[in-house]
C-alpha cells in the first residue's frame, strides 16, 4: 500500500469513527496522531520539509527591471516516468533550455487542471 494509500484509509477510518464530517485536514490530523494511526517517519518529514520548500519557491517573487512581478524560481522535471527529477532554478539565472521546460510544462499543467474542472463540473451537475 503506497503512503497516500495509508493517508486515504486514516481519513476513511477518521470518516467511519464518527468524527465530525465535514473535516478540516487539520482536525483529521490532530485524531490521526493521538489515535497512533499517524507518526512522523524520516521519508514523510524529507517529503514534508521538500514541498514546504517547493511551496515558499512557488511563492517568491521578484521585480523585473520593466516593473512586473514575477516568480522568480521555476521548476522543470527532467527524465521519464517514476524517475523523473525535479530541479529549481531561479529566473535571472537559469540556461534558457531549463526556462523553456518549465514555462512548457506549466502549460501543459493548467491545461490539465482545466479539463479536470470542466469533468467535475459536468459530473456534479449532472448528479447533484
Amino acid at each position: 500500500m503506497s503512503y497516500k494509500e495509508q493517508l486515504q484509509r486514516i481519513v476513511s477510518e477518521y470518516q467511519a469513527d464518527g468524527q465530525p464530517w465535514p473535516a478540516t485536514a487539520h482536525e483529521m490530523a490532530v485524531w490521526a496522531i493521538e489515535t497512533g494511526r499517524w507518526r512522523p517517519q524520516r521519508a514523510a518529514m524529507l517529503r514534508r520539509c521538500a514541498d514546504e520548500l517547493s511551496d515558499a519557491m512557488r511563492e517568491d517573487y521578484i521585480t523585473d527591471p520593466q516593473g512586473r512581478r514575477v516568480r522568480s524560481k521555476h521548476m522543470a522535471r527532467y527524465g521519464e516516468g517514476p524517475a523523473q527529477i525535479p530541479l529549481w532554478a531561479d529566473i535571472r539565472t537559469a540556461g534558457r533550455e531549463h526556462m523553456e521546460i518549465a514555462f512548457q510544462q506549466r502549460r501543459q499543467q493548467i491545461l490539465g487542471d482545466c479539463r479536470q474542472l470542466k469533468r467535475d463540473v459536468e459530473s456534479y451537475n449532472d448528479n447533484y
